[in-house]
């Protein structure tokens, strides 16, 4: 199996194991070090691999009610020890999608070869604002309005 195929295989399981709520599996291939940054705070990110693991119990619980956790779109790209994929996924619940069948997560994982095993490092998880203001987030941005 190629290095691509590989990370591709890994996140497959990831978002697999997150879908079914197994904690195990979702922290299977994640580095000791992880850095996440997610959609609920803290705004400066998840540090840690016992700091991972505690994201997501609360998520499991929401996903439990019926929301989707599935991918929709994964570019992975692989060098001899550093990766990185960027994805869309289907995250939601039923109500959010008749609201916006376009909602998506957007994800981006960083990657590195450790002993010939890919290791995710790196997690960064967001949703577009789709909010209507145009003093918000994106219109203080030079170049964003």
């Amino acid at each position: 199996m190629t290095d691509e195929q590989q990370i591709r295989t890994l996140i497959a399981g990831w978002a697999g194991a997150v879908h079914d709520g197994n904690l195990t599996t979702v922290l299977a291939d994640h580095a000791p070090d992880i850095v996440m940054f997610d959609v609920p705070p803290p705004e400066r990110g998840v540090r840690g691999l016992d700091a991972y693991r505690e994201t997501w119990p609360g998520f499991f619980e929401w996903q439990a009610s019926g929301a989707l956790f599935e991918i929709d779109s994964l570019d992975v790209t692989a060098g001899a020890d550093v990766g990185f994929a960027f994805a869309l996924l289907r995250c939601g619940t039923a109500a959010d999608f008749d609201h916006d069948p376009e909602r998506r997560l957007r994800l981006t994982i960083g990657l590195r070869k450790v002993d010939g095993r890919w290791v995710v490092t790196h997690e960064h998880h967001s949703f577009a604002d789709r909010t209507e203001s145009s003093d918000g987030p994106a219109a203080q941005i030079p170049g964003r309005a």
